[in-house]
């Protein structure tokens, strides 16, 4: 049972979206955003709520797949936006900003459908409290485009978002984090089409061998990969070892790496200072 700080927390939720009285839940295949729309369906009813997702190369299909299951779970109306970021050279080339970039289309393109359909939702996202001490670039989107960030607003946690949905029975509460594809690249190494797969295909391969939790990251020929710690040994036993290794240059890495400090979000911001960033 949720203790009564985590209550508070989502009353104040439900309260912030009863103010808005209709909405459209940035929905991605994750669980923020899923939380985020359970409690605007219970709060405000199917009707008057909407999920728009935004398709590219930059999203795993797996992770449309899941949303698709998310909206079809309560029964609202869910729109799939082509978004078509790798058509924006600031996106294309990488710098640490890449984010926002990638935000602001798709934040442009769901106030774009909005206004064309008449609607008069609210954008919401399922920015939550951790997200705040991060680098993410994608929150001045957010700002700019007016989309509400409920659980950020009242300090609502990654872990208190997992809690309630574990309470409320729905499965999805214990699904890895999966940001977007291009957040494997390397900053200042263009992102293509051909990049975004091979990542998909390696990570997509690596959880067909019992591993749930990891990133393969692109560094031009390298793959490094990051595993849980604790599962490190595993990965690196052969046959194990050998299988990943083929699969990998397959796809077309020239060399396949392990990171030894293992599997941890956000890896590649840890060489860049924020300063530098912007």
């Amino acid at each position: 049972m949720a203790d009564n700080m985590v209550l508070e927390k989502l009353d104040r939720i439900e309260q912030a979206l009863r103010s808005m009285g209709q909405v459209a839940v940035m929905l991605s295949g994750g669980v923020d955003s899923a939380f985020m729309l359970h409690v605007a369906v219970n709060t405000l009813g199917s009707e008057n709520a909407l999920a728009l997702t935004g398709k590219s190369s930059s999203l795993a299909r797996e992770e449309i797949e899941q949303a698709i299951r998310t909206a079809e779970a309560v029964a609202v109306e869910h729109v799939v936006l082509e978004t078509d970021e790798l058509s924006n050279p600031h996106y294309r080339k990488n710098a640490p900003d890449r984010c926002y970039h990638c935000k602001a289309r798709l934040y442009e393109l769901a106030k774009q459908y909005l206004r064309e359909c008449g609607k008069r939702h609210t954008l919401v996202s399922g920015t939550n409290a951790d997200d705040l001490g991060d680098w993410r670039p994608g929150i001045k989107a957010e700002e700019e485009y007016g989309v509400r960030c409920p659980a950020a607003e009242v300090g609502l946690s990654k872990s208190q978002i997992r809690a309630l949905l574990q309470e409320w029975g729905l499965s999805i509460f214990d699904r890895p984090s999966s940001p977007c594809l291009a957040s494997r690249i390397a900053y200042g190494e263009e992102i293509t089409s051909e990049k975004l797969r091979r990542i998909e295909e390696a990570e997509r391969f690596l959880r067909e061998q019992g591993f749930d939790e990891l990133r393969v990251r692109h560094h031009g020929p390298i793959a490094r990969i990051e595993v849980p710690v604790n599962r490190i040994p595993e990965l690196v036993m052969s046959p194990m070892r050998a299988r990943i290794d083929a699969h990998l240059h397959r796809l077309g890495f020239a060399y396949v790496t392990l990171d030894l400090r293992g599997f941890r979000s956000g890896s590649l911001n840890e060489i860049m200072g924020k300063d530098e960033a912007g």
